[in-house]
């Protein structure tokens, strides 16, 4: 048998043993609950660092990066700033506020689309009424032009009429920057009346210098005409504005491989390449145009001058500079938008410059002016000089012409009788001067004999002559349908 002192003992030694072993569980797990512990804080740690680094991301997006991307579609030179933490970028957090600044710019750029469309819409309605008062305007100046004849009255409605012209000139750019149609419908004519009509829309037109080096009877389709005409005047305009008042713009009109171009220079001050570039986007035409991108006040020239070589398929480059120091501008008209009129049936604009090529021996013009010179003297009075002083040109348009400088015809004719040895030396007929500048040439064109002296009547019939023309070419008819006068005879004796 096992004695009471063994079995206390054995029991006391188990438990020592339980003992021990259970406090080692117990230290062993309150070590791994501290490591735990730390573990835990160091996450949480980390979660509070992303947390932060993540709130600071969003507030550097709203603050900064957002409204430098919003900016940056009206002004693309503004400079999107990136993510607050450079590890940022690449990461999928990165790559997600990238996703929040792209679908920003689409919805800005619809959103602009939409309101610029909503823009242009409201300016085309409320240009088409102010095109449409303008028109009476003109319609109400052209019929006290054909009524009253006093000398006066008549500068000063020509005078009322160029400012209505200008500022029709403005509302049509408008309406077509914003998507009109041009407003006026065209039949063919010679392109050297196109230019001239856009000229005449214009202030400072009498800074303006046409060489026509065109083949006579160059003209343009009916549909293309205005456009020309649009497109002239607005590259005219900036070169008038951009240049020095005591300056001239030149005018080229030459014949090239795909068709004709009209070039443009002044001596202004010219563009930077930033600017040449800007010119060049907008009338090539091949973005859209908005509103908001024209600035403020809108400049909408060159970019009504776009959406026109857009739609009639015409070519605009301002790229180059002009050899008198500023720009020079070049419009090409293609081949197809091209025709031809006889310009003995339909001659250009009286005033319209002559061109270069018209001693050429392919001339047709040369047949068609003989037989007038092949009448006796006594049948009527001889047709003007060819260095006869011309009247401002007729406006494509159809407005009345605009008489600033005007001289009323007859101030420089040579009515002197004619002497019998000129009459023998042309069998009896009268001699015509020769288109190229000699200073002979002008001393044998023999004046129409029995020109009596001027009276104070001539003025008026002068004046009334300019007047029927206008009437005239108004009615789609061609100033040489109106009665001849004597005092356009032998005018301008200088050949130019």
């Amino acid at each position: 048998m096992i004695e009471l002192p063994d079995l206390v003992a054995g029991g006391l030694a188990a438990g020592t043993l339980s003992a021990l072993a259970l406090g080692g569980g117990l230290l062993h797990s309150r070590r791994r609950l501290a490591r735990q512990q730390a573990e835990s804080a160091a996450l949480r740690g980390r979660l509070d660092e992303t947390l932060r680094a993540l709130t600071a991301e969003v507030e550097h997006l709203a603050a900064r990066r957002l409204p430098a991307a919003a900016r940056a579609l009206a002004h693309p030179h503004v400079t999107v700033p990136g993510p607050l933490h450079p590890q940022t970028a690449g990461s999928p957090l990165g790559h997600a506020l990238d996703g929040v600044l792209q679908a920003l710019r689409v919805e800005l750029a619809a959103q602009q689309v939409r309101v610029d469309a909503a823009a242009q819409a409201g300016m085309r309605g409320a240009t088409r009424e102010i095109q449409a008062a303008l028109y009476r305007l003109q319609d109400a100046l052209r019929g006290l032009q054909q009524r009253y004849d006093d000398p006066e009255l008549a500068q000063t409605l020509f005078e009322l009429d160029h400012e209505n012209e200008q500022s029709l000139r403005r509302a049509q750019v408008a309406a077509v920057v914003c998507g009109a149609w041009v407003g006026l419908a065209r039949e063919e004519s010679h392109l050297v009346d196109a230019v001239t009509g856009g000229q005449s829309r214009l202030a400072g037109f009498r800074r303006v210098s046409v060489h026509n080096h065109l083949r006579p009877g160059t003209a343009l389709v009916s549909h293309a005409v205005e456009p020309v005409a649009i497109i002239t005047a607005e590259l005219l305009d900036n070169a008038l504005r951009h240049s020095a008042p005591d300056t001239e713009v030149i005018v080229s009109l030459e014949h090239v491989h795909h068709g004709v171009c009209v070039t443009v220079d002044d001596a202004g001050v010219g563009m930077t390449r930033d600017e040449r570039e800007r010119a060049q986007r907008l009338v090539a035409g091949r973005d859209p145009i908005l509103l908001t991108d024209l600035g403020d006040p809108p400049r909408m020239g060159l970019a009504a001058i776009g959406q026109l070589t857009r739609q009639f398929d015409l070519t605009v480059d301002v790229s180059s500079t002009s050899p008198y120091g500023g720009v020079r501008a070049v419009l090409r008209v293609a081949e197809h938008l091209l025709s031809h009129i006889d310009p003995a049936e339909r001659p250009p604009a009286v005033s319209a410059p002559r061109s270069t090529r018209e001693n050429a021996p392919d001339q047709p013009e040369q047949a068609v002016r003989a037989p007038a010179a092949d009448a006796p003297d006594d049948t009527g009075p001889a047709a003007p000089a060819d260095g006869a002083r011309a009247v401002p040109a007729l406006p494509v348009s159809g407005a009345p012409v605009h008489a600033y400088g005007t001289e009323l015809p007859g101030a420089a004719s040579g009515d002197v009788p004619a002497h019998d040895d000129d009459r023998r030396d042309t069998g009896g007929l009268p001699r015509r001067r020769r288109r190229t500048p000699t200073t002979a040439a002008a001393a044998d064109v023999p004046a129409p004999r029995g020109v009596a002296p001027q009276p104070p009547e001539r003025a008026a019939a002068a004046l009334g002559a300019l007047q029927s023309g206008t009437a005239a070419a108004r009615a789609g008819s061609t100033p040489e349908t109106a009665e001849p006068t004597n005092d356009t005879e032998n005018e301008g004796e200088t050949a130019r």
